[in-house]
């Protein structure tokens, strides 16, 4: 059958004036071609016509002089190639009523949005049909027995006000391959029962919402773009749902997409970038799943929950989040599974209120904060996850629970698992690695259940218990720790059970005060001390034995067939029965003692005078050996004095060590102390080095027994702390190095005879420390003043080294090291005689490759380090 043909233009025999006349006559089926130009009309299709330019697509431009430019009033209607021109942005271009049908094909629309009406009354359940059955809807667009029907193809729509596209009542549309732009309003509005189909759809630059669904209606857009909306990306609410698959949101002012009330939501291989606020956000009992999607970049959370929603993230990545990755709050559940969340400024999760999380192969990395956070009465667990850095690795916070299976939590910059008061948390076959400070920590009244797994190389104690808590530990291995294996605080309870320690540079074991802990089956290897009391301690052993361990308490290996006992046994020059009855093993028991115990003779003791001749062969220090020489005259009196029964003056033995670093501070206090023991005034005269992170605990409770644990390892010989100014941070109240330092004053005090403190550090942070309290200031009255090295005296040092090693200075290389040296900037970076021991490797490296290109060096060339040797300053020619 042939079309009917009806044309329209200013001339020409035959054709109409106007559109609106082609209109009138045109029966329905028929073709009406249009003339180039403007035509201001209202158009009205009342019969099933196609409308199109004569001469192609943007050569007609229809602009009404108000109202509506196109009103569609009959199916299967189509409108291929015209601009239309609103006169009202706020009001619509176009409009489909109840039961008409439009395609718009290669159109450009122009301030005003498009309309398609649907019957108020429209009814249905929204859920029994799904968004994927795509194909039915291209029999509904040809033929609507109810509700408007719009197919838009190749379409431009900018410069509506309010929205671009409105659906309502059971209306339907599909749009591909069109762009929404410049829109002072939301993009798509969908609302009632209708439904749009969109592929390869482009919404960008709206103030409002980029696609907006409510009541009962459905949305699924696939490989489309929602870019620079003012608002959401997409924001579905009431009992909306939306399928997005392979689209992507980009810089959007609020949510990329954000489900609310009962809405329901579903990405599939998504993109969501650069949000202003959260990528997906969602509420009240909606439920959202996204598979297979990449979230980067937003300013507050990835994926935000509260209410009572649900939410389930499969295959996907978070990462650069401004807030936490993935937030649940108030009653909201997630489950997430083989997902990466990676680089958030706060947590990888944060589980609050009475949220619960279900997290299955999942990694997290670089947190800034907590790798999982949960607080209140959240619940959590997490198997064959991830953690990896940030401050803390899991922080359980009140009355949460949590259950970690076959997870790593690694490289954390303070602790891998804190369990916080009241906390209850069950770890089963995880493993805790290279934490900054504790693998794991629980507080009072927290519980714990580790079974399997272990603790490794961490930089404070493995596990640390405090004031009431009981853990229950089975099979676990503990090694590598930089402190204790495991730290029982006081009061602490638990059980360890067929558990192993090793390498721990403190006391694997440690039990505080009136703590009582159960160990049944464990061993310690490698250490040098097994366990360590405080007074009041009451542990249990029970078949626990060391192996390999200077000091053990415990029965050795070859003991254990033999000897059993419940408590440990008495280390050598300890009585066993104050061992037996759970008081500490002393610490620091003479030399003697110990060698008697092996069988070996004692080395003779050092004299006075070889010490002091040790003194001046240092290099420079010329104050501090006048000082400290001057001290030992002064301590000879003393001890004249009281072998003649006369009163001792009164003498603080105690020092402030003030200089920059590699000024000798420890040589001298290493000196100082064999000097007190040469003169009888202390009895093994060795040093303990510690900083602030060996005095100062990570948790309440925690620093009292640190710094005495240091302490009591010095009794008998000086306690050197390096850098002693940061046990009183400038700026910080209620730090725990306060603590430390009032532990320390007691301890200085209830033993002012058995050990000597000296404090090191720069001279200004030294006298803001001894001023810090009165108890340092008035047991610190002596300080000695270590000065810079001078040019000359580095180069003696590096003399001295060569002479260890067998080598030798030509005397260019004299005279060029002293050139150095002066030259040397004297900054924060300058190390004194680190620096000319640096400087000497660094000499020796660099003759080692000379020699590497001589074919048979002899001897004499083996043994100089030339001026040629030596290394530039940075920035030298």
């Amino acid at each position: 059958m042939n079309t009917p043909v009806f044309r329209v233009g200013p001339r020409g025999r035959g054709a109409h004036r106007d559109i609106g006349a082609a209109l009138a006559a045109a029966p329905a089926g028929a073709e009406i071609l249009v003339a180039p130009g403007e035509y201001e009309e209202r158009l009205r299709l009342e019969r099933r016509v196609v409308l199109r330019p004569e001469n192609g697509a943007g050569t007609v431009v229809l602009r009404p002089p108000a109202g509506v430019a196109l009103t569609v009033a009959a199916p299967g209607c189509v409108v291929r190639g015209l601009v239309l021109h609103g006169a009202d942005p706020a009001e619509p271009v176009v409009r489909v009523e109840d039961a008409a049908g439009l395609t718009l094909d290669a159109c450009e629309l122009d301030r005003g949005r498009v309309d398609v009406l649907g019957s108020a009354k429209a009814s249905g359940n929204a859920r029994n049909a799904t968004l994927t059955l795509a194909d039915t809807l291209d029999a509904d667009l040809g033929d609507p027995t109810g509700g408007g029907v719009l197919l838009i193809r190749r379409t431009r729509l900018r410069g509506a006000r309010h929205a671009a596209v409105v659906l309502d009542g059971d209306a339907r549309a599909r749009v591909e391959d069109t762009t929404l732009e410049t829109i002072d309003g939301v993009g798509v509005v969908l609302s009632g029962h209708a439904v749009l189909i969109a592929d390869r759809l482009r919404v960008r630059e709206t103030s409002g919402s980029a696609l907006r669904v409510r009541g009962d209606a459905r949305l699924l857009a696939r490989d489309s773009t929602l870019d620079g909306a003012g608002r959401n990306g997409v924001l579905v609410e009431e009992r909306g749902e939306v399928c997005l698959d392979d689209c992507r949101v980009r810089d959007v002012g609020r949510s990329g997409v954000q489900a609310e009330h009962e809405a329901r939501v579903h990405l599939d291989d998504c993109r969501i970038t650069d949000a202003k606020g959260s990528a997906v956000a969602v509420g009240g009992t909606a439920h959202l799943t996204a598979h297979g999607c990449r979230i980067a970049g937003p300013a507050a959370n990835g994926v935000v929950a509260l209410g009572e929603s649900e939410v389930t993230v499969t295959a996907s990545l978070i990462t650069r989040t401004g807030f936490t990755a993935v937030h649940l709050g108030a009653n909201a559940r997630a489950r997430i599974g083989g997902c990466r969340l990676d680089g958030s400024e706060e947590h990888g999760f944060a589980v609050v209120g009475s949220a619960d999380a279900e997290i299955v192969d999942t990694t997290v990395t670089g947190a800034s904060m907590c790798g999982v956070h949960v607080a209140d009465q959240a619940t959590l667990s997490m198997r064959a996850g991830r953690i990896e850095g940030g401050e803390t690795g899991v922080r359980l916070r009140s009355s949460t629970a949590c259950e970690l299976r076959e997870c790593v939590v690694s490289g954390q910059r303070r602790t891998g698992v804190e369990i916080g008061t009241d906390a209850v948390a069950a770890l089963y076959a995880t493993r805790i690695a290279e934490t900054g400070s504790a693998g794991v920590s629980v507080d009072a009244g927290a519980r714990l259940r580790m079974d399997g797994g272990g603790i490794f190389a961490v930089g404070g104690s493995g596990l640390v218990v405090g004031r009431g808590a009981e853990p229950t530990v089975r099979g676990i291995r503990v090694d590598g720790t930089a402190k204790n294996g495991i730290l029982f605080g006081e009061g602490a309870r638990g059980v360890i059970e067929h558990s192993d320690l090793s390498a721990c540079a403190y006391p694997a074991l440690h039990i505080g005060r009136d703590a009582e802990p159960r160990f049944v089956g464990c061993r310690v290897f490698d250490c040098a001390q097994d366990v360590g009391h405080s007074e009041g301690a009451r542990p249990v052993f029970e078949e626990c034995v060391s192996v390999r361990v200077a000091a053990p308490s415990l029965p050795t290996l070859s003991e254990a067939s033999t000897r059993t006992p419940r408590q440990p046994a008495a280390p050598p020059g300890v009585a066993a029965g104050v061992a037996s009855g759970g008081g500490p093993p002393t610490v620091g028991a003479p030399v003697s003692a110990d060698l008697a115990e092996s069988g070996e003779a004692p080395p003779p003791p050092e004299t006075l005078e070889d010490l002091l001749a040790e003194l001046a062969e240092l290099v420079g220090l010329g104050g501090v050996k006048r000082d400290v020489g001057g001290m030992v005259k002064l301590m000879q009196t003393v001890r004249m004095r009281q072998e003649a029964g006369l009163p001792a003056p009164p003498l603080s033995r105690h020092l402030v060590f003030a200089g920059n670093p590699g000024t000798g501070k420890t040589t001298i206090a290493r000196l100082y102390g064999r000097l007190l023991k040469a003169l009888g005034l202390l009895e093994r005269g060795h040093l303990v080095e510690v900083d602030r992170s060996s005095l100062v605990g990570e948790y309440v409770g925690h620093t009292g027994p640190k710094t005495t644990e240091s302490f009591n390892r010095a009794r008998g010989g000086v306690l050197f702390i390096d850098e002693a100014y940061a046990l009183v941070p400038a700026g910080v109240a209620n730090d725990f190095g306060g603590e430390a330092v009032a532990t320390l004053v007691k301890l200085m005090e209830d033993h002012r005879d058995e050990v000597v403190v000296i404090v090191a550090g720069y001279p200004g942070e030294m006298e803001r420390f001894i001023a810090s309290n009165p108890g340092l200031s008035s047991r610190f009255t002596r300080s000695l003043l270590f000065d810079d090295y001078s040019a000359d005296d580095l180069v003696r040092i590096v003399e001295h080294h060569a002479g260890l090693h067998r080598y030798e200075l030509s005397i260019p290389a004299r005279k060029a090291l002293g050139e150095l040296f002066t030259a040397m900037p004297r900054g924060a970076q300058f190390g004194n005689g680190r620096t000319a021991r640096q400087v000497f490797q660094q000499m020796t490296e660099r003759q080692a490759m000379r020699m590497a290109e001589i074919d048979t060096p002899d001897e004499r060339q083996l043994v100089v380090l030339d001026e040629m040797d030596l290394p530039r300053l940075v920035g030298s020619d």
